[in-house]
C-alpha cells in the first residue's frame, strides 16, 4: 500500500537507528517542533527508556504519571497519557525507565509486536486531529523498535556523518525488510538524514558523497550541521526553535520539516 491510498489519519513516523548519538532524540524533537511550526498537530511517541524526548521537551519527570509503558500494555485512557509541551501544536507521550523491563513483558503477549499500532489506531485518537506522530526509538533493534516499525507508516534514519556510518545502516536495513515480510507491508524508508555535518570537513563531504551513490533519492537533500545551539537545546529542555529561531540548526530543521511536507504532498496527489 503506497501513501497515496494511506488510510486517513496521521503519518506516523519511526525514527530509528539501532546507533547510538546519531541524533536520533534530537532529530525527533526538532522535526516536531519545525512540523508544530508550520501548523501541523504533532506528536512526539518517546519510545526509549532514558526518556530524552520527554526532558528535551520539558517534561519534567514527576508530570510523567502516565507514559509509554501504559500506553502499550495497560489500558489507560488517551486523554491520560497524551501531554501537551510548551510547543504549539506539539504533544508527547512521555517515557521513563519503566520501559527497559518492556521488552521482557511483551515477549508473553501474543499480540506482542502489534501493542502500539493497534494503541495509535484506537478511536480516541481521531479527537487529537494529529497530522503526524513521530516514535522516537531505543538504539537498539528490541521489541520496543519492532512495535514502531510495525505501527508506522514509514521510517527516518539519521545517519551521522562519520566514517563507517553506512555499514551501520545494514542491520536495520534487514530488521525493516523482515518487518515488512511478516507484520507491515506497506512500511518504507522516509529517507536518510545526514547529521552532525560538517562541511569543512573532508570526512562528512566522503560521508555524504557515499550516502547519495550508495542511497540515492533516499537521502534527503537538507543536512543537519554540528551546532553548537541544536546541541545546548536540550540542557534548556526546549527545540533548538525555541532556544534560538535563527541558529543554523533551527533553520536546518526546518527544511527537513518541508522537504517532508513537500515528498508527503506530492505522494497523496
Amino acid at each position: 500500500m503506497s501513501d497515496s491510498i494511506r488510510p486517513p489519519g496521521p503519518k506516523i513516523i519511526a525514527v530509528a537507528n539501532q546507533k547510538g548519538g546519531v541524533g536520533k532524540t534530537t532529530t525527533t524533537i526538532n522535526l516536531g517542533a519545525a512540523l508544530a511550526e508550520t501548523g501541523q498537530k504533532v506528536l512526539v511517541v518517546d519510545l526509549d527508556p532514558q526518556g530524552n524526548a520527554s526532558t528535551g521537551l520539558g517534561i519534567e519527570g514527576e508530570a510523567r504519571r502516565y507514559t509509554t509503558y501504559d500506553l502499550l500494555l495497560d489500558d489507560i485512557p488517551l486523554t491520560e497519557v497524551i501531554l501537551d509541551t510548551e510547543t504549539r501544536n506539539l504533544r508527547i507521550v512521555p517515557a521513563t525507565v519503566d520501559l527497559s523491563s518492556a521488552d521482557i513483558e511483551l515477549i508473553s503477549n501474543e499480540k506482542r509486536s502489534f501493542l502500539l499500532h493497534d494503541a495509535l489506531r484506537q478511536p480516541a485518537m481521531n479527537s487529537f486531529g494529529f497530522d503526524f506522530i513521530l516514535i522516537d526509538c531505543p538504539p537498539s533493534l528490541n521489541m520496543l523498535t519492532i512495535n514502531a516499525m510495525v505501527a508506522a507508516h514509514s521510517v527516518l534514519v539519521p545517519l551521522q556523518s562519520e566514517f563507517f556510518a553506512l555499514e551501520g545502516l545494514s542491520q536495520l536495513m534487514i530488521t525493516l525488510r523482515e518487518v515488512r515480510q511478516s507484520a507491515n507491508p506497506a512500511l518504507r524508508i522516509e529517507g536518510v538524514v545526514l547529521t552532525m555535518y560538517d562541511g569543512r570537513n573532508r570526512l562528512s563531504q566522503q560521508v555524504e558523497a557515499d550516502a547519495r551513490d550508495n542511497l540515492g533519492e533516499l537521502v534527503f537533500r537538507t543536512v543537519i550541521p554540528r551546532n553548537v545551539r541544536v546541541s545546548e537545546a536540550p540542557s534548556y529542555s526546549m527545540p533548538v526553535l525555541s532556544y534560538d529561531s535563527d541558529s543554523k540548526g533551527a533553520q536546518a530543521y526546518r527544511n527537513l520539516a518541508h522537504e517532508i511536507l513537500g515528498n508527503n504532498n506530492r505522494a497523496a496527489a
